[in-house]
């Protein structure tokens, strides 16, 4: 009987104890990361953070966590803006070309023209088609401009989707499905000379569906930048 007391008691501490870890996992994290440069080990700070910062500090504190935000995860809405932006590329690049070389054709029968008026309609021909091509290439780069932007957003996204995963290969994670959720830490250091300096720390943890393996992968809190608070 008092074993199984002890055993009720033992699985009631453990419950506490998880739960004491997965209330405040900013708490726990930052322990372990500042324990990590503490030991000047920039390989678990690396493993914590994707942008580690190693801050000197004697001491520190939470001085303000915010509200935990869950949002829907959104790197398959930005490859599927990416594709897209790839696409109407692909096709400005054919039509900016087809401009120019209606422009170059044009330039060739002002070469070769032999009369007057035949220069004066050649030359009337190239101010137009270029007057076309500039509209037309201005347009490319714009699109050009947007899908760069595009693809670096999805590529970001998905470096710190797999950073949270921490699972190895996932050629299909754009595909999953699922949520994001977010924190903002504010703390404060007493750094190694005595002044004091806080810092705002980025922390986010995905919960993602694998539909084609039928596995739902739970992310890791993780550190996603450090910011100065003035």
């Amino acid at each position: 009987m008092r074993r199984k007391i002890f055993s009720i008691i033992g699985v009631v501490l453990l419950i506490l104890a998880v739960q004491g870890c997965s209330s405040h996992p900013e708490q726990n994290l930052l322990e372990r990361y500042f324990h990590a440069i503490a030991l000047n080990d920039a390989q678990t700070m690396a493993t914590m953070s994707l942008q580690p910062l190693k801050i000197e500090a004697d001491s520190w504190e939470i001085i303000q966590v915010s509200e935990e935000l869950v949002n829907e995860a959104f790197l398959p809405e930005l490859n599927k803006v990416e594709l897209d932006l790839k696409k109407q590329k692909d096709e400005s690049i054919v039509f900016t070309l087809d401009a120019s070389d209606e422009l170059d054709d044009a330039k060739f029968e002002l070469e070769n023209a032999r009369t007057r008026n035949a220069k004066r309609a050649a030359q009337k021909k190239i101010d137009e088609l270029q007057i076309k091509y500039d509209e037309i290439y201005e347009k490319h780069k714009n699109i050009q401009k947007q899908y760069n932007e595009a693809k670096a957003a999805a590529q970001k996204e998905e470096n710190i989707s797999m950073f949270s995963l921490n699972a190895g290969e996932l050629p299909n994670i754009r595909d999953f499905l699922g949520d994001m959720s977010a924190k903002e830490v504010d703390i404060k250091c007493v750094l190694k000379d005595g002044t004091e300096k806080n810092y705002r720390v980025f922390m986010r943890k995905y919960v993602l569906k694998d539909e084609a393996a039928g596995i739902t992968r739970r992310g890791r809190w993780i550190i996603t930048k450090f910011e100065v608070l003035k």
